[in-house]
């Protein structure tokens, strides 16, 4: 680390902390030549992958969409913002856990489908009725069927 008083090469760390809950470390560090001493910080640099769309076109990871498909299907729904920050950030681990730089969009679409399954049944028909396209009420029915059988969801929001 360059010294940012005398731009000097050595600089010596003379003390470290753990700050932000554990996801970053404060470096105090002293110059060697001038004996200034400045605070750096380090974090790790976490990239979400790009997505590879239908039609082959990518595009960045964005969460404010994800976040925005979760609110959508979860409108009017007794599903806490906790909740669904939590499974946005499950979504968001499984992606970058891939270790791929690229990822298709439909990765996203069904682990969107998963989370929603587990918060709230009714969010998660709404959203996989626009994400699989249904064309009639028949498609929904088999869906609803397919969910009864697998012996439907934990309540996590406390409805009864």
């Amino acid at each position: 680390m360059h010294c940012p008083f005398c731009n000097a090469i050595d600089t010596k760390v003379i003390d470290s902390r753990l700050v932000g809950e554990g996801n970053q470390v404060r470096r105090r560090r002293e110059c060697i030549t001038c004996e200034e001493r400045f605070t750096t910080f380090e974090s790790a640099e976490l990239l979400m992958p790009r997505l590879i769309k239908q039609n082959g076109s990518r595009e960045p990871f964005n969460e404010d969409k994800l976040r925005s498909g979760f609110l959508k299907a979860l409108e009017k729904r007794p599903v806490s913002m906790e909740l669904v920050e939590t499974s946005i950030n499950h979504i968001k681990h499984a992606l970058r856990a891939t270790g791929e730089r690229e990822v298709p969009s439909k990765l996203v679409g069904e682990k969107v489908m998963s989370e929603l399954k587990k918060l709230d049944e009714v969010a998660y028909v709404r959203f996989a009725s626009v994400y699989r396209s249904f064309k009639d009420l028949n498609e929904f029915r088999q869906e609803i069927d397919r969910i009864s059988k697998e012996g439907g969801s934990s309540d996590p929001a406390g409805s009864s």
